[in-house]
């Protein structure tokens, strides 16, 4: 991104996001400490997606219909409210299990509030012609989020404490909070015929956001393709990584924690690469494709016997993640009409993040019959199987 704005705004955005990981690091490992509580653990990742599945329409009609930056502002603000709490609670010796739970729902529900208003905002820094590197960019800015957050959590975890570690990582949410008061913000002109008298309030609104799919054939795909990748695969990459680096005989250390970056830092580099090319258009069957790469890059990591292939499936598989998500956003904001952005993305969030809901619990039981890995190898399968499919049905089409 050449802009000024947009490129600080991309950084600001990835420095949020790296407090949402560190976050996770410092909270997971108190409450691990001080609970240590499985049911505590799978209420985590229900408080994290579930507010994602129930609300990202609705908070996408606020950004359709409210200025973005300021939700943008609001979800930030519960985030430093959220950490804020922790260190008091972690400082004073004071918290209990239901408060924990709290935080963590309020935590979530923050992130779900989030994400449909900074891609309208997106929208309007760039314009239409330059929104597919810029929301490829985004992607590979939060991509480094991810990767440097767990390490700067376990900096500020071990080294400050827990209490003086979560508070610290309020700053890292202050400099888009303090942007977004000055940033520009312009939306689109409605269609015509689409303007107030076809905007309906509340939930006939939010239920209306479905149509999108039926009317339009790119975002269908796109909503298919999250849809397939979130139920199947989702978290569970993360969650099985454990009986993975197990087999291979790594007890933990560098070399267990290649594995568990690997996936970002292929999306971060595979970011820079294709916005450096720029040889992939925002077309659904360049989503396909990518998403084909993806299910059997994680496929032959589930079948590898070596750790340096497997490392490399786990980075293709990064990268591929970046093509699909990064052009399946574009295709869902490109296709949808002005007036119903944020819902769009609304819907587009709710099938690609909040399915992880239904995912965790479908992988837990699929797990548990059939062991961690061969599920896993399993979906991966079926995710490839489901890609070709749709190859195979679009080239009978056409």
């Amino acid at each position: 991104m050449k802009d000024p704005v947009t490129r600080t705004y991309l950084i600001f955005s990835a420095m949020g996001m790296m407090g949402d990981n560190i976050e996770h690091v410092i909270t997971y490992w108190v409450l691990w400490e001080t609970f240590h509580s499985p049911w505590l653990v799978g209420f985590q990742v229900v408080s994290h997606w579930l507010p994602f599945l129930l609300f990202s329409i609705p908070f996408g009609r606020l950004a359709d219909h409210h200025d973005p930056r300021r939700v943008i502002q609001t979800g930030q603000a519960l985030f430093m409210a959220v950490s804020v709490a922790w260190g008091v609670l972690f400082l004073t010796g004071t918290l209990e299990m239901w408060m924990a739970c709290v935080l963590l729902v309020f935590h979530g529900m923050a992130g779900a509030m989030w994400g449909p208003s900074e891609q309208v905002l997106l929208h309007s820094l760039v314009g239409r012609d330059l929104l597919p590197g810029a929301v490829r960019m985004n992607a590979t800015f939060k991509s480094l989020g991810v990767v440097l957050g767990p390490a700067i959590g376990s900096v500020l975890l071990f080294g400050l404490g827990p209490g003086p570690g979560i508070l610290v990582n309020v700053l890292f949410y202050l400099p888009l909070t303090i942007m977004l008061v000055r940033i520009r913000f312009t939306r689109d002109a409605p269609a015509p015929g689409s303007g107030p008298a076809r905007s309906r309030a509340g939930w006939r609104d939010t239920l209306a956001t479905f149509s999108l799919a039926r009317r339009s054939r790119p975002i269908a795909i796109a909503l298919i393709l999250a849809l397939l990748m979130s139920l199947l695969i989702g978290a569970s990459l993360q969650s099985a990584m454990p009986a993975f680096a197990e087999e291979m005989g790594l007890a933990g250390g560098v070399l267990y924690s290649l594995l568990l970056v690997a996936t970002a830092l292929g999306g971060a580099v595979g970011g820079f690469l294709l916005e450096a090319t720029r040889v992939l258009p925002p077309t659904p069957r360049v989503a396909v494709v990518s998403t084909l790469v993806y299910a059997v890059a994680l496929l032959g990591f589930a079948l590898s016997p070596w750790y340096a292939a497997s490392l490399l499936m786990l980075f293709i598989s990064g990268a591929a993640a970046m093509a699909t998500n990064s052009t399946t956003t574009a295709i869902v904001q490109l296709e949808a009409p002005a007036e119903q952005r944020g819902r769009a993305i609304g819907l587009f969030g709710m099938a690609g993040q909040g399915s992880r809901t239904f995912g965790g619990i479908t992988f837990g039981a699929l797990g548990a019959a059939l062991g961690v890995h061969a599920a896993f190898t399993l979906n991966a399968a079926v995710l490839a199987l489901a890609c070709l499919a749709m190859i195979l049905v679009a080239a009978r089409r056409r």
